[in-house]
């Protein structure tokens, strides 16, 4: 038995006390500690556009402490730049240019809770409007149009809320029409340029789907996918002529193929495939909609050109960036392309690239405040999984920890098991806000594609269903076992930390593999799989039965059996180590009642824990003030238990609305920094 392990002779309490050891050395102590502001608070600016003529620069920027639109003439310098919207709380995320190269358009909810509607600024008045002004109502964007550059096409799901109708959204006017009443329960649309709704979607009782051609009010089938290509196989997107139909295909193979079909005769053309890993991006002709490259993403994102007219671009790219770059906008004649750039060991910047002149303008770093700063080395990393399954990891190591370059510390260190969420979703190489977070403090961090992450075909993908809590976790401690086993962590200082699914794995592993990890911080996380299913967004009735087959059945007893078993809620009494929890109270995913429940059985039970609560945020921390006071809980709680260093909250908690209903007085400092609030 662990020493760790409380026994029937001490209280729980006291166990967790002598838990938490005073603060070691951590490798980190030579290098400059960075601020949590310099890497979660605002950045200096984000989501740079170009405007569709050339005309105008866009990008995201604070005004008054929170992301707004700003907009510039190209050429002039960026401090010429005036805010477009006046956002005073949330900040702004997502926007786009219309066509008309007139207006902005961009999405908005309200304290997390995914209602977001749809706002537009013209940038010649600044003149701000409410496009879709709907009270509990989710609107979500289809299309746009070269042909028809003033309007939308938008789904809104006012009439129902598990499914959305389209409409046709006059941006200029604000005038709605509605094209349909989705009494089909249509999960998607697809339109062309001229925004006649082209395709339609709908899940079928098997866990797959089935995509229907709309023409002159009827529907004809198209094509049927299975359950088990159904996260692998869909359509991409329309050439602008609306004749042919991009569409990645994973049925008779693993990965997905890369092809275009024409829809006149039916032919289908590969494009491109690789056995490694799924396509990722892709540059599109802004004209014509034709795809012109794309990326396969394994280790690293390799671009492949499709195009010969942008092939000289791509080497070029490739020559002159090193790390990772995409783009993120361009023109309509696309001869002006804004690029994203991640040196992965300096902050990302993004450039201008004109692809006549083949010059690169470096347009900003998006956090100058980082340059020179000692950012981790990112070690891409092929774990093998108990079972032979290659789980793609990255390892990010302390700034001088690893002096022969090897991707091994000098020493072994602390580490952070950094899980993420989805779970269908993937880590990727490049820079990682959390990992230079952790590295800094002392740490190196683990990010672990365990089975179910998307990216690495359809059996991968496949192979994690209904195995939340076991193979799935199996191959998080398979990576921590790597670790340990190449000197790189502590095997008694490692933390696990995420959230969503992220998160239950970190409740997973304080409630079933406790003698694995010296604490957990779980961020929305589900607790109980029974009420997490019952409780998902009306929005998600498409993918409910996907849930079910993937996740476990609450309609059958075995399924009912399955979801209590892997509820971490049901496995409480087994905690034996520090855990931090992090909810929104507004979170339409995870609901406030899955953290809640298992706060309420731990203090039952007398099992110490620290619940910190944001009343306006929802499945994240979008607002900066509560993201870097919940940093500096977890900074403070991680010193704790895993002996690095931390930087004294300051004024992380002005403006947050961080409240923690109990716990404090397991975090050091964290009563004295609510106080000072």
């Amino acid at each position: 038995m662990s020493r760790h392990r409380k026994t029937s002779m001490i209280p729980i309490a006291l166990t967790l006390s002598l838990l938490l050891p005073a603060p070691i050395v951590a490798s980190a102590q030579s290098t400059t500690l960075i601020p949590r502001q310099a890497i979660f608070g605002n950045p200096e600016r984000a989501g740079a556009q170009v405007s569709p003529d050339g005309k105008f620069v866009s990008f995201l920027a604070p005004h008054e402490g929170v992301m707004n639109v700003w907009v510039v003439e190209r050429g002039k310098p960026l401090t010429a730049a005036k805010p477009m919207t006046s956002e005073k709380v949330r900040p702004i995320r997502v926007y786009s240019w219309m066509a008309n190269g007139e207006d902005i358009v961009y999405a908005q909810d309200k304290g997390g809770d995914e209602n977001f509607l749809m706002y537009a600024v013209n940038v010649k008045t600044s003149k701000e409007r409410t496009l879709t002004d709907f009270q509990g109502v989710r609107v979500q964007k289809y299309g746009s149009s070269l042909k028809r550059p003033d309007e939308l096409v938008v789904g809104i799901n006012d009439r129902d809320k598990r499914f959305h109708d389209p409409y046709l959204l006059n941006v200029k006017t604000g005038a709605l029409k509605k094209l349909f009443e989705n009494t089909s329960q249509y999960s998607g649309f697809m339109v062309d340029d001229a925004l006649d709704v082209r395709f339609a979607t709908k899940s079928t009782p098997d866990g797959g789907w089935e995509m229907f051609q709309l023409e002159g009010g009827r529907a004809t089938a198209f094509d049927r996918v299975g359950f088990e290509d159904s996260q692998t196989t869909s359509p991409v997107g329309l050439t602008r002529d609306g004749k042919t139909l991009y569409w990645r295909e994973s049925r008779g193979r693993n990965t997905p193929a890369f092809m275009a079909i024409n829809l006149d005769t039916g032919a289908k053309r590969t494009i491109g495939e690789d056995p490694r890993a799924d396509f990722g991006g892709s540059i599109v002709d802004p004209a014509t909609g034709r795809v012109l490259a794309y990326t396969v993403n394994y280790l690293k994102n390799e671009w492949r050109a499709v195009d010969d007219t942008v092939k000289g671009d791509i080497d070029f790219l490739d020559g002159q960036l090193k790390g990772e770059w995409g783009v993120q906008s361009q023109t309509r004649n696309g001869r002006i392309w804004v690029i994203g750039h991640d040196p992965v060991t300096a902050p990302a910047r993004t450039l201008v690239f004109d692809r006549d002149a083949k010059s690169l303008t470096e347009l900003y770093v998006a956090r100058p405040a980082l340059i020179g700063a000692p950012l981790p080395t990112i070690c891409p990393l092929e774990i093998r999984a108990r079972d032979g399954m290659t789980l793609v990891s990255y390892l990010a190591l302390p700034a001088g920890s690893d002096k022969d370059g090897d991707c091994r510390p000098d020493t072994p260190l602390p580490l952070v098991l950094n899980v993420h969420g989805g779970p269908w979703a993937r880590d990727g190489f490049g820079y990682n806000a959390q990992s230079t977070w952790f590295t800094n403090r002392g740490y190196a961090s683990l990010q672990v594609n365990f089975r179910s992450s998307t990216g690495f075909g359809k059996s991968f993908i496949n192979a994690g269903d209904r195995e939340w809590g076991r193979k799935m976790h199996d191959d998080l401690i398979d990576g921590i076992d790597w670790a340990v086993t190449n000197k790189v962590a502590l095997p008694d200082k490692i933390a696990i930390y995420g959230g969503s699914y992220g998160g239950y794995a970190a409740l997973w592993g304080a409630t079933n593999t406790p003698d694995r990890f010296a604490c957990a911080v779980a961020v929305v996380a589900p607790s109980n799989l029974e009420t997490l299913l019952a409780t998902a967004p009306p929005y998600w009735e498409s993918f409910r039965e996907q849930l079910y087959r993937r996740v476990g059945d609450p309609r059958t007893e075995v399924g009912k059996a399955l979801l209590k078993e892997r509820s971490p809620l049901t496995h409480v009494d087994r905690i034996s180590r520090p855990l931090l929890i992090g909810q929104g109270a507004n979170d339409p995913r995870v609901k406030q009642a899955e953290a809640d429940q298992i706060v309420t059985a731990m203090q039952k039970k007398n099992i110490p824990v620290t619940y910190v609560l944001f009343p306006d945020e929802g499945h994240g921390f979008a607002r900066p003030a509560n993201r870097t006071s919940f940093y500096a809980v977890t900074e403070a709680f991680l010193s704790r238990c895993l002996g690095g260093r931390f930087e004294p909250p300051g004024k992380d908690f002005d403006g947050a609305s961080i409240t923690v209903p109990t716990g404090m007085e397991h975090v050091p400092g964290l009563k004295e920094a609510l106080a000072r609030k």
